[in-house]
Order: structure tokens, then sequence, then C-alpha cells
């Protein structure tokens, strides 16, 4: 079993962005240490949770600190941007780390309605029904980067997407439900399933992906990895001191009274209300909490109910130090193998 880091880069209660990047940074070398298979970075806008707004320029710092563990986006949201200058981004990315980056695509906007329209400025904005469109044209571009020229008649052919080289990036989709699924499929590419964000018909969605999968240059086969959300301490009573921060936040930002993550004796003595109560009982069934043989268990078990071959785990708690912790006692419960 693969296990891989998305890292969302949270910003804590009275913390500061440039820390939470700084922390990133060294997170990311702690996983390679580890042995985790790759490490993915997440698009945010306008929040002052997340410090990651643009993956495609953290990646190139994380690869350029690190030396051999995958380095990637989880994701680029593709529907703000022009699939050729996401071509380009990636290319210049894979120049510099060869046979090391990602690109993970989602569909998502990444923050509210007024900021994905501020990002996608202009008449030509793509909408989020063009979005297999724009992946077609994302991957021909790579295509031809890498040797493969555009179709004689494609309105594009000879535009060039720089740096060429005979690499390119393993592209994967992102999604929570049934629509990115599909669109997996069809296109012939490697499926994330974000189980931290919907757990609703998670294994109808891999086995949909399954069916519809139909095999490219790009991928020869179905493959499925899981965005799990988990948190690992020496004890369960520990485990679930430190899950509360991120607890409130989610429940908070359900119900649309964002906040930063608390510290967790902050977000225990939280008078939630019945109606937060019963939306803190769904994040906690959709998170996977507790000592490290109690999580290699439950997530072996969602593998297994998802046929999934790599988990991408995304861990917040309130101060870094509890963050390393859990990915160490995580990479050791799994006996991922160390690198020097």
């Amino acid at each position: 079993m693969r296990l891989s880091v998305l890292d969302q880069s949270p910003i804590p209660k009275g913390g500061g962005a440039a820390e939470a990047i700084a922390e990133t940074i060294k997170l990311a070398k702690a996983a390679e240490r580890l042995g985790y298979y790759r490490y993915w970075l997440a698009e945010h806008h306008n929040t002052h949770s997340f410090a990651g707004s643009a993956p495609e320029i953290l990646i190139g710092r994380v690869a350029a600190e690190t030396s051999t563990i995958r380095v990637g986006s989880g994701g680029v949201m593709l529907t703000h941007y022009s699939p050729l200058k996401v071509a380009e981004q990636f290319r210049m990315l894979e120049v510099l780390s060869p046979g090391r980056i990602d690109l993970g695509l989602g569909r998502a906007p990444g923050g509210d309605q007024r900021t994905a329209m501020a990002l996608q400025a202009g008449p030509q904005a793509w909408g989020i029904d063009a979005f297999p469109s724009q992946v077609n044209l994302l991957r021909q571009f790579l295509d031809d980067a890498s040797g493969t020229p555009m179709p004689e008649d494609h309105p594009y052919r000879g535009i060039h997407a720089m740096p060429e080289g005979p690499t390119r990036p393993e592209m994967w989709l992102l999604g929570s439900g049934m629509h990115s699924a599909v669109y997996a499929g069809e296109l012939g590419l490697p499926f994330s399933h974000a189980y931290f964000i919907n757990t609703d018909n998670s294994v109808e969605a891999c086995d949909e992906y399954r069916r519809r999968f139909k095999p490219s240059a790009w991928c020869e086969r179905p493959r499925v990895s899981m965005g799990v959300a988990a948190l690992v301490a020496e004890t369960d009573e520990d485990a679930r001191r430190l899950s509360a921060s991120r607890n409130l936040w989610v429940v908070r930002l359900l119900t649309n009274r964002p906040i930063a993550f608390p510290p967790p004796e902050e977000a225990l003595d939280y008078p939630y209300t019945e109606q937060e109560l019963a939306i803190l009982q769904a994040v906690e069934r959709r998170s996977v909490v507790g000592t490290k043989e109690q999580v290699r268990t439950k997530l072996l078990a969602l593998a297994d109910a998802h046929s999934a071959e790599e988990l991408v785990v995304v861990t917040i708690t309130y101060d870094y130090a509890s963050r390393l912790r859990s990915y160490e006692l995580l990479a050791d419960a799994f006996a991922l193998s160390p690198k020097a």
C-alpha cells in the first residue's frame, strides 16, 4: 500500500501564511525521509485558513528542497485557467525535476463564487461544463511537448508548450463525486477520490470509474487513490483531543461562519448547538483518528472497500509538531521505508 501526503498549508489561529508555507517545506522533507511516495499541494483562494493559493509555484520550491519524493498538485482547479498556460507551468516543473512531477486536476472552484469570477476574468472564461474539453486540450499540449504532435487539422497545431522534453508529468483527476469519477474513466486517467470531503456513494463512484474506464496513452489501467483525513497520536484520547481543532473548523465552515484553526482546548470547550453536533458527527465519520494500530486497520479497510492502491493522507492539527508526529506514527504503522 502506497502512502502519500496532501498538504493544504493550514494556518492556525494566531499564526501566519509565511509560517504555514515554511512548515509545508519542512513537512515535505520529513515525508521524503519517512518514505511517503508523493507530496501533493492544494489550491485554495480567498481564505485565511490555508496559505496554498498557487501550487504550481510551491511545487517548484518543494521539489528543489527534496530529491526523490514525487511532488504535485492536489490539485490545480483547471476551470479557472488556460490549458496552454497550465501545460507550460508543468512542462517547466518537469524539466526542473524530471520524472517527479504530478499534475492533479480538479474542477471545483477552490473558493467562493465571487473569487472564481475574479480568477476567470473576461468573457472567454471556461465554465465547469467545459472541464473535459479543457483536460483534453491540456493533454494535447503536453503530448505535443513530449514528441506527439497535434492532429493536422487542430486549430492549435504549431503552438508548443515550452520547454519541450521527453518526459511529462503524471496526470490525475481529483474529485469527490460521481461526475469526476465518470470524467476520469472516460478520459482514461487515474482517479483520486476525495473521501475526506464526501463519503456519500464513494464505493459506487470508484466502481463507476472502473466501469467507464477507457485505456489511454496516459493510463493503461484503472488506478484509484483516496484522499483521507487521518490523525495519529500515541493514545486514542490524545488523537481525539488533537482532532477537535479541525472538526470545529469544518463545522464552522459548513455553517458559513469560518474561523481559523483553534487550539484543541478551545475547540473542546466550544458550545455546539444541536444542529452543529449533527454536522460534527458527519465530520467525524469521514475522518480516521486514533492510535497507529487503530488508524492502520481503518485505512486498510477503506482502501479494500474502494479497491484503492494508494492513500493520500491529509492531517491538520493546531501545532506543527503534532502534525509531524502523526505522519511519523503512520509511517511506522505501515512500515514505510525511510529515505536517507
